[in-house]
């Protein structure tokens, strides 16, 4: 600009007129490749903070999931996300602008003091405005990421269990429930946004006003004689003006940008302090099915209930274990002990003298076979399935639905074992689903193996099938615990317990438990009633 007043306006040269304007152009062609560069840099940035801390927040979720405390939801996944994207936002860029921005508030200062000072009230008015946005909109835009959190949740809940909800015609109610807690979040948001474009006005205008009223104070300056630089330089730092104040202008336009950074980066971080990495262990040797649980007290994690009181047994490798017992006596809690799911309050449980909670579960998991009480499948194939998500072996895979008598069933769809069978296994029935999850809790022949309720969606041909499977794992030396509420498969297996309120009631050889439980309940069955009145 003021080589186009001082040179061309004077001399009229279109020589250099032409110049001045190719430079001007290639000068704003490398700004433009430099604001380039500066974008990539930060997008390779948010890439590389999501790869640093992706697997260490999934398995904290994870984690948190298996410890039913709060966190175990995809929101943590979500607040990287946020963060992620912060970063390669041009809200961050605005921030490190500010130094720019104090270097071109000098060169204002340079140029006049009055213009400096009168620059410097403009910064002033920008702070006054964030100061604004700091006390008004963030606990406000806080308050509504809370109630957007809650309402998601409670909608995946309810998708969790869309069936029982259809079933039971509870849309209506449970819709207008979360419908309550959708509009709770679009108030509280409405509030933010609306405080957040207030100041977002004001900044641009304070903005505006800026580079024209310096341009109105430099023209009267140069009238009262004060000034004495030139025309050219007064619309220098007009434009300087404006350019001082660009960076708080976007850091207050991306307010919403930076307060929800600001929250995720606080949630994730106590999050991830609540759930640590854990540190490398060494390598331990493949297990052999040894089996000990030495007095264990347990209950459900983050609880300091006991549902298991003094459970004391041993099985060797190889041996069956049959558990038995009526409903919340604590089956389905030893099983999630046993196979290092849970903690225990005291006492330990070990697999080869090893504590099996503390064991690495991605070296453990290979030898050990779990079939839940609740079915979990998920969206993949039957092959993918059965494998558990690893590398599949058909070989292996073969032979697991064939133990399990599931071989003639895949055969008999289209694509076999590369057939989907959708989330949670929506496309198999009750009885397919826990086959399948039968196959993959044998898969590779596991060295201990613990099936909760593995007939209990199983017809008649499901449970000779189960029968057989049994007898295959005790001739293979796997170490084998199932728990049922049907005394029929316990004939295949060496041992019984009868647990009865979290507590071992009879433990021992499954013919002498038996014979015990006949001797027990004799007096109870010869004290009832008979026809006639007569006991």
């Amino acid at each position: 600009m003021l080589q186009v007043f001082d040179r061309v306006i004077n001399s009229h040269n279109h020589l250099t007129l032409l110049m001045l304007t190719l430079l001007v152009i290639g000068l704003y062609m490398l700004l433009e490749f430099l604001e380039w560069v500066r974008g990539r840099i930060m997008h390779v940035a948010a890439g590389r903070f999501d790869v640093a801390l992706r697997n260490i927040v999934f398995n904290s979720i994870f984690q948190a999931k298996l410890k039913q405390q709060p966190g175990g939801t995809a929101q943590a996944i979500t607040d990287l996300k946020t963060i992620q994207e912060a970063i390669a936002s041009p809200a961050l860029l605005a921030l490190i602008d500010v130094p720019l921005a104090l270097l071109t508030l000098i060169l204002i200062f340079m140029i006049h003091p009055y213009l400096g000072w009168f620059a410097m009230g403009g910064v002033i008015i920008l702070g006054a405005i964030a100061l604004f946005n700091q006390h008004q909109v963030e606990p406000t835009l806080t308050l509504a990421n809370r109630h957007a959190i809650a309402a998601q949740n409670y909608a995946s809940g309810v998708i969790r269990n869309a069936q029982a909800v259809e079933a039971m015609g509870m849309l209506g109610r449970i819709h207008q429930r979360w419908l309550s807690q959708q509009n709770e979040f679009l108030q509280t948001q409405a509030v933010a946004s609306d405080r957040a474009g207030v100041s977002a006005s004001l900044s641009r205008l304070t903005q505006t006003l800026q580079g024209s009223l310096l341009l109105g104070l430099g023209a009267w300056l140069a009238i009262t004689g004060v000034f004495g630089m030139g025309g050219a330089m007064m619309i220098v730092a007009s434009i300087l003006g404006a350019r001082v104040l660009a960076p708080l202008v976007q850091i207050v336009g991306h307010w919403r940008i930076i307060m929800n950074a600001q929250d995720a980066i606080m949630r994730l971080d106590s999050f991830l302090k609540l759930y640590p990495e854990p540190k490398p262990s060494m390598p331990l040797p493949p297990p052999i099915g040894n089996l000990s649980v030495e007095a264990v007290v347990a209950g459900p994690p983050n609880s300091q209930i006991p549902i298991l009181r003094g459970i004391n047994f041993r099985l060797a490798a190889g041996d069956s274990l049959a558990i038995i017992g009526p409903s919340a006596s604590g089956k389905t809690s030893l099983a999630r002990l046993v196979t290092g799911i849970w903690p225990a309050m005291s006492g330990k449980v070990r697999l080869d003298g090893v504590d099996i909670y503390t064991w690495k579960k991605n070296e453990l998991g290979p030898y050990v076979g779990y079939l839940p009480q609740n079915v979990e499948l998920f969206d993949g194939t039957m092959a993918e399935n059965i494998a558990r998500f690893g590398e599949v072996d058909m070989h292996k895979v073969k032979e697991a639905a064939k133990i399990v008598g599931l071989d003639s069933f895949v055969e008999s769809m289209k694509e076999g074992y590369d057939s989907r069978i959708g989330d949670e296994g929506a496309f198999l029935s009750g009885g397919q689903r826990q086959r399948v999850a039968l196959a993959r809790a044998i898969y590779g022949m596991p060295k201990l193996v613990v099936l909760d309720e593995p007939n209990s969606s199983l017809d008649e041909e499901g449970d000779a099938a189960l029968l057989k499977t049994l007898q295959f794992l005790k001739s293979q030396s796997v170490s084998l615990i199932v728990i049922t509420h049907r005394l029929q498969i316990s004939s295949v297996l060496d041992y019984m317990m009868i647990l009865v309120d979290g507590q071992i009631q009879l433990f021992g050889a499954r013919d002498e438990v038996l014979k015990a439980l006949n001797q027990k309940n004799q007096p109870v069955a010869q004290s009832r009633p008979v026809a006639g009145g007569v006991a």
